[in-house]
């Protein structure tokens, strides 16, 4: 089963070639010089226009770091007293 439809595919090529060109803007106003980028902008108009493309990928959370953990346990002992 393909996992984007060919709209979508359509959509991004679309966007590719405005990238190539020099023509495609990013919603800041600025051109956009980042093949990523571009095929990030190309999938999200994609989602708008109804087109299958799998959904963003959610933001992963940042666990903290051990030595970060020891602070927090010190300051918590710390505190308590």
């Amino acid at each position: 089963m393909a996992k984007y439809s060919k709209k979508a595919g359509e959509k991004v090529e679309k966007t590719m070639h405005e990238k190539k060109q020099g023509t495609l803007k990013s919603s800041s106003g600025k051109k956009v010089t980042s093949r990523k980028q571009a095929i990030a902008i190309g999938l999200s108009e994609a989602r708008k226009e109804g087109a299958k493309a799998p959904k963003k990928a959610a933001a992963k959370k940042r666990l903290p770091q051990k030595r970060n953990l020891e602070m927090i346990k010190l300051l918590c002992l710390v505190y308590a007293l």
